[in-house]
């Protein structure tokens, strides 16, 4: 019994005694550690290394997800096991921003008939329900993941993009707005529509849109939240602009695309708009600063963004725009003081227009051309009277719905036209949020970097931690 006591109070008892209770320290210390890293959100103890920035949110989503202003639910619909990893921690992002946002699992197997209450027939994995209140969204997985088919026809190949913000971000909105913006768009002039790209960035974007005739009314709809007069081929008829301009007078916004006129120019139209300080030219507008044009073609127009509220998201990411055959427009200087008007996009001092429009023979400038600069786009606010404010987005370009022109400045232009969508419907949740690559970069290098790579990495880094330890080693051994 005295050798046990002794050994407990021997010199090699306290010393394991010590490291058991270091070890117990630091076992406790990790476990807490842990414990509290589980408890921070995810974009703290998570970071975001994809080189598309998956998972990092712009500042649109977090405002708006911040400012909650009722519980939402975002029903993840999916089979177990079968997650999307990109997706989850998307979701996880999202939910950590705010105690008003839960996302909830729903495997289908267990719950048939749950996407049914919302309308879906054939849902699947991954898919997306967004709820608040009585309003819901349903987000497809192939909502969320689309294909870029811009260089299918040239390469042969297309993009991955991931939208998984873009289209969260905008369900969100959408079931926490209390109204939607309605855009009427006029018939019955040959009006151009939109394309496909175009309508469903607008849906996205939370705005609703009708058609409207304005033969067959006696006032625009107390609804609208502005009007769209898109590219017309003929002139409006004196009762339609007596209606138009009741909605102008009221505090009504419009939107007027115009191009170098194919057929009729809309005089009487444009006579109206021109109280907003903003009138046409005639012909097409050329460049003669190659800086300022695209693909070698003085008519393919790369303007200057000018500073507004349009346009600044724009500028603040480096985006451009591309208006392939435009109208020069002209800002006036001596405004009403109840006119405020600016241009949105600038040509160069060096533009010209070309009188003989569709039929010109020659880039080179010619007698009787208007000399620049131009505006293509200018905006203008009137206050009226009674102190409500009327506001016009006129753009001389039809090529700012064209789906290639657009693919060809990564969404700049439609980037342009739902801010200025927005800026009209005094809409303060814009979703301008843009999909992101899942497309793999290449680092490609010469054979000579490449083996001199090859030598440290595979030889040199090794081989001098392997010398480092020898030399360790020797010395210990000769103390």
């Amino acid at each position: 019994m005295k050798n046990l006591f002794s050994d407990f109070r021997s010199r090699s008892f306290r010393a394991g005694g010590y490291s058991i209770l270091v070890c117990a320290l630091t076992l406790a210390i990790v476990i807490a550690v842990n414990l509290l890293a589980a408890a921070l959100p995810e974009s703290l103890t998570r970071k975001d290394v994809t080189e598309a920035g998956l998972f990092t949110l712009s500042r649109q989503s977090e405002e708006l997800v911040e400012n909650l202003g009722e519980d939402t639910t975002v029903y993840w619909v999916v089979q177990a096991g079968q997650e999307d990893v990109t997706l989850e921690q998307l979701l996880n992002r999202y939910s950590a921003l705010s105690d008003r946002l839960t996302v909830i699992k729903r495997d289908p197997d267990v719950y048939p008939d749950f996407l049914g209450q919302y309308g879906v027939t054939q849902g699947v994995n991954n898919s997306l329900v967004v709820v608040a209140g009585e309003r819901y969204r349903y987000l497809s997985y192939y909502d969320i993941y689309v294909y870029n088919m811009e260089s299918y026809y040239t390469t042969g190949q297309y993009q991955t993009e991931f939208a998984g913000e873009q289209v969260l971000t905008g369900a969100i909105a959408y079931v926490t707005s209390e109204t939607l913006p309605v855009i009427y768009l006029t018939t019955g002039h040959g009006e151009g529509k939109l394309g496909t790209g175009y309508s469903d960035a607008v849906t996205r974007a939370n705005l609703e849109t009708r058609q409207l005739s304005l033969l067959t009314v006696q006032a625009i709809p107390e609804d609208a939240g502005m009007v769209f007069i898109n590219t017309p081929d003929s002139d409006f008829t004196q009762e339609e602009l007596e209606v138009l301009e009741s909605y102008l007078n009221n505090g009504g916004n419009l939107l007027y695309i115009s191009q170098p006129p194919r057929k009729q120019r809309p005089e009487k139209l444009e006579a109206l708009l021109e109280g907003y300080g903003i009138t046409a030219n005639e012909g097409i507008v050329l460049e003669g600063n190659g800086n300022y044009y695209a693909l070698a073609t003085p008519y393919y127009l790369m303007p200057d963004l000018e500073s507004h509220a349009i346009t600044n998201p724009l500028l603040e990411e480096n985006y451009y725009c591309l208006l392939p055959v435009a109208q020069g427009l002209t800002v006036k200087t001596d405004l009403p003081d109840n006119v405020s008007a600016t241009a949105l996009l600038s040509t160069s001092s060096k533009a010209y227009s070309k009188l003989a429009g569709y039929k010109l023979e020659t880039y080179e400038k010619e007698e009787g051309d208007i000399d620049g600069p131009f505006s293509l786009a200018a905006a203008s606010t009137k206050t009226l009277d009674d102190g409500l404010e009327s506001r016009l987005v006129w753009i001389g370009s039809a090529g700012i719905t064209d789906e290639q022109a657009n693919a060809r400045v990564s969404g700049g232009n439609q980037d342009l036209f739902l801010n200025a969508l927005n800026w009209l419907c005094d809409q303060e949740q814009s979703v301008t949020i843009h999909p992101k690559s899942l497309s793999v970069s290449y680092l490609t290098m010469p054979d000579t970097t490449a083996g001199i790579l090859s030598a440290v990495v595979l030889a040199l880094i090794p081989g001098t931690v392997l010398a480092v330890g020898i030399v360790l080693v020797i010395r210990r051994k000769r103390r």
